[in-house]
This record gives C-alpha cells, structure tokens and sequence, in this order.
C-alpha cells in the first residue's frame, strides 16, 4: 500500500557528506547533521514556566483555543496525518483498500476518495493519499504563471470525489508565497466541492519582514475549511527535534488525534527543548530571520550572474527551482554531485529540466557552495 518516497529515498545522507550543500533548506546555519542532545540554538536558552504545555505555546502563537491544536512527531507525519483524517471523515483512518475495481471505486461500487495535489509539489504529499488508499488528481501552478496558486485553477480541477486539496506556502519547489486572502478563497473553492484545504506552511515564516501572522509569515489558520501544518525544522532550522502540529477546527483535530494515535508519538525530551524553543521564538527568529536574509542575497546575486540559468528568486526565499540552459536537472544534479555539490534534480518535483537550489547554511558556506555550482555549470558549457 505505501508507495516509494524516492525523493526522501535519495536526499537521505546526502547532506551529511557532500563537501557544498545546496540541497538542504532548513536553516540550520552552521550546525552539523549529526543529532544532538540539545541542539546548539537551543543553549543556555531558559525554559517556560510549570504549567506551559506545548499545545498552549503553539494555539498562542497562532491565536486560537489549544483544543484546535495537535502536537506531531514532525510536519511530515502532521501531513499524513491531516490527509487521512480529512479522506476519511467518518472513520478517521483508513479502510481495507483490498478489492480496488476499477475507474477507482472500491469494488463496491463506491468512488474512492481523492486528493487535489498542486503541481509542480513536494512528492511525499502527492503519494500520501495512495498511501492510504485513497486517489490522487493535480492542478497546475505554472512556471509561465510564476508558480502562483490560483483558486481558478484549483475550482476547475475539483471532481465529486475530491475530499482534500494540497497545497505548500511558500510553495515547494520554486519559493512562491501566497497571502491569506488567495488561501481564503481556494479554500471557499475546496469547501463547494466537499473538500478541505490542507495547507503545509513549514515555509511560511521565511519574510525578510516579520509580519502579524505566526512566526511572521502568513497564515491559512482560522479560515474557515483550512487545515495548516507545521514545524520547528525549516525556519528555525531544529530538525532534529521532530516536532509539528495540525492547526484546524476541533472535529478535525479530533479525528486526526484518532489517527495519530496509530503512529509514534512525540519523546519526552523533544516535547521540553520544543517547549523551549517556543519559550524563546524572538531570539530564534532573530537568528533565522539574520540567515534568511543574507542567503536571500547569495542566490538572488548567483541568478542575475547567471544569464545560462533561469527562474525566479522569490522575495524572502532562500531556495528556488531553477532552469539551467542546454542541460537537463538530472544531468547537472549528477555532474554537481562529482564536485561535492549537492542539489536536487527536479524530478522529484514534477519537472526534470530544472533543479531546486537552497541556501540553508551559512552564508559563508552558501557562498562557497554558489561559485561551486558556477564551476560544474562553466564546465558543462
């Protein structure tokens, strides 16, 4: 039933050995991989006050009630976790799938359930639905549109078998950032058809400029027939904690705490130093936001040097997908990879002529990593 990540399949120990690192886009800074007891952002940081839970911490930051809030082992299980419940309402998990018929009934006579995922998307959210049983169709959000998501474009995909809607702000792979009254309406859209807007927004917080909404990026949270996700590993740069959350009404998250309750939970010790880090979101977001910027700069100034590569640097994003002339992202992923460098071919993300570059380490790093891809592109004239 559970179908090959290839992407997570091929980054796994990438990072941990390539001499540049293009590929990683959380904020890690100059942080190795290896996991740590307490992750060196979080040191010598004071703890929250007896009584503070991190469901409390989290519904703060986004200003709701903690019942709206469910605590995950990370924003990839908060993902799966969403899909199920929203693909499966009634039962809040997934039913035995053995028997499919075909035109994707369930043998029964009974349509199965999909999800409309965007296109070009991050592959672990276009293969949860088969995951699970479930169907999945697409919609386009085009190069030639700059990535936007369009609510049209969403509308016109819908079918009667469409449960859930999928899409990521900032969108991965190319960075595009959609605000919160295009969110609205795609998800109003979602809502005529029966369906739930599941919005991963793990890239959210990346603005140069914080703004009102959590963390400083904008926010799907409150809309009406919304579901977000998130984390504490892009922005802030603390994967090895694991943890994420489900933002959503509380029958959703009571039907998506039904499902978790089928997979790990969060440990001990990731629950306190993510507790922590809530503790302390203005002297973590200070760092981030002081990378962000500086990595923004790296790859906008790499770009407009490059007249052989094309693609848009988003503001604010530190990583976008990029469109090398006369060489295909397979090709340039492979000879990158022979200097140490490291970027992922677009194939994981719906386009194989471009590959996604991002900047997480430090600038320094970043910089190197930069005139390293220069060299692997100059040699492949």
């Amino acid at each position: 039933m559970f179908p090959r990540l290839d992407y997570l399949e091929w980054i796994s120990g990438r990072p941990e050995v390539a001499l540049y690192d293009l590929g990683s886009s959380d904020l890690r800074g100059d942080r190795d991989h290896d996991p740590v007891v307490v992750p060196e952002p979080l040191e010598g940081l004071s703890d929250p006050p007896v009584g503070a839970t991190l469901e409390t911490q989290i519904a703060g930051e986004y200003g709701v009630h903690p019942e709206r809030v469910l605590v995950t082992p990370g924003a990839s299980t908060a993902n799966l976790v969403a899909t199920v419940a929203a693909l499966y309402p009634d039962a809040g998990a997934n039913p035995d799938s053995e028997g499919e018929g075909e035109d994707g009934d369930d043998g029964d006579g009974v349509a199965e359930p999909t999800a409309l995922v965007e296109k070009p998307g991050y592959e672990p959210l276009v293969e949860a639905p088969r995951a699970v049983g479930a169907g999945t169709d697409r919609f386009l959000r085009p190069a030639d549109d700059d990535y936007r998501l369009n609510p049209e474009r969403v509308a016109a995909a819908l079918t009667e078998n469409t449960q859930l809607v999928t899409v990521t702000n900032r969108h991965n792979p190319s960075g595009r950032l959609s605000d919160r009254e295009t969110l609205a309406t795609a998800a109003a859209e979602a809502g005529e058809a029966g369906a739930r807007l599941l919005v991963d927004e793990v890239y959210a917080p990346f603005t140069e400029d914080a703004d009102d909404g959590p963390f400083g990026g904008p926010s799907a949270a409150g809309v009406d027939n919304a579901v977000v996700t998130g984390s504490l590993t892009k922005f802030f740069g603390l994967g090895d904690l694991c943890v994420g959350w489900i933002v959503a009404d509380r029958e959703f998250v009571d039907r998506a705490r039904s499902v978790l309750r089928h997979l790990p939970g969060n440990t001990g010790p990731s629950r306190a130093l993510g507790m922590r880090a809530f503790h302390n979101l203005d002297e973590l977001a200070e760092r981030a936001r002081g990378l962000l910027a500086e990595n923004h700069a790296l790859l906008a100034s790499f770009l407009d040097a490059h007249d052989d590569v094309d693609g848009v640097v988003p503001d604010g994003s530190t990583y976008a997908f990029l469109d090398p002339a006369d060489v295909d992202g397979d090709e340039l992923t492979a000879a990158a990879w022979d200097e140490g460098v490291l970027v992922v071919p677009g194939r994981f993300f719906d386009d194989t002529e471009r590959v996604r570059v991002s900047l997480g380490r430090t600038p320094d790093h970043s910089a190197a990593a930069l005139d390293a891809l220069a060299g692997v592109l100059a040699d492949l004239d």
